[in-house]
């Protein structure tokens, strides 16, 4: 029976078993993409189950083994979620939100310093490639590799952006303002070089659009921590605080965390979609080495952002609906 008592620890098990459920899909879709596993809808498809029309061959010894893991997978993860909520059965809601949120802001600090870091180095790199300067000072085996986008890619940006989640961790500022500096400062260096030096090079063009969306998808769960999205209403300013959370709670519920999950299980839903699509094949630039490597990461950032924004909106729910217990 559901009691005022026992309802903080059921929205606990709720929330954060659907953070757990997500993360070990996130695990499974790395296995399955560059692992080769098989994957939970394939072993659905072998019973045809939910609807999975049957495979035509069947899964046999360790791939069906390895099928079963996968699936265990969800069931150990939120069994370990009720594990934790009874062992810290008095923590209450408000503190699970305050340490998703800490969560939130450290994957998008990070992901500035990724955005920063890796478009600086990619920025560097395509430059002596155009300007043929990579022969003579870094070698001529190098020059033939960095053009090459296995090896940039796996070789230079991996390496960065663990360097920069390393970096996110001792860091406690987030960055959204020198973002939106870099990215008028790299404009403002194509307007020059273009009409002062007349030089311009595909790279510069990237470079912007490559903050730019950085800018506007992960500062998404950033505005969103701080109450910085414009709402456009006439009634919820005039809610009482007790109106408020249920409008936030409620709005976060039944929008906000489905949305994400839409994208998040949506969009790396196979080989060919839309974040392992690019990611798989290291999608660079139709300017090829005149411009960045970096249009794999581009749909990265739907995958940060929905995370991001998930993970906020359920440090969302798990706040306003302990204010609505409080009262």
């Amino acid at each position: 029976m559901i009691t005022k008592d026992n309802l903080p620890i059921l929205i606990r098990i709720f929330s954060y078993s659907v953070l757990s459920v997500t993360f070990v899909f996130l695990v499974n879709n790395v296995l399955t993409i560059w692992f080769d596993w098989p994957g939970v809808k394939q072993l659905f498809s072998q019973y045809e189950l939910f609807g999975f029309s049957k495979l035509s061959k069947s899964l046999e010894g360790s791939v069906l083994f390895l099928a079963f893991i996968q699936l265990f997978f969800y069931f150990i993860s939120v069994l370990l979620v009720i594990f934790y909520v009874l062992k810290s059965i008095n923590q209450s809601l408000e503190h699970d939100a305050k340490i998703l949120t800490k969560f939130t802001a450290y994957v998008i600090r990070s992901s500035f310093w990724a955005v920063l870091i890796v478009g600086a180095a990619d920025l560097l790199i395509s430059f002596m490639v155009v300007e043929k300067l990579v022969g003579p000072i870094l070698g001529e085996t190098l020059r033939v590799k960095l053009v090459i986008p296995n090896f940039r890619i796996t070789f230079v940006h991996f390496p960065l952006i663990l360097i920069s989640f390393v970096i996110g961790y001792f860091t406690r500022t987030v960055g959204f303002i020198w973002l939106a500096i870099l990215v008028v400062a790299s404009e403002f260096s194509i307007v020059l070089s273009r009409f002062i030096f007349e030089y311009e090079q595909a790279f510069q063009g990237d470079l912007v659009r490559f903050w730019y969306s950085a800018l506007y998808l992960f500062a998404s769960a950033y505005a969103l921590m701080h109450e910085g999205h414009v709402r456009v209403d006439v009634l919820y300013t005039g809610f009482s605080e007790r109106k408020k959370a249920w409008t936030n709670s409620m709005g976060s519920l039944v929008l906000g965390i489905p949305l994400c999950l839409i994208v998040i299980f949506l969009g790396m839903g196979g080989k060919a979609s839309i974040i392992n699509g690019p990611v798989m094949s290291f999608e660079i630039t139709q300017q090829g080495s005149n411009g960045l490597y970096l249009l794999y990461l581009m749909a990265v950032y739907l995958a940060v952002f929905a995370v991001s924004m998930l993970t906020q909106f359920t440090s969302y729910f798990m706040s306003s609906t302990h204010t609505l217990l409080k009262n």
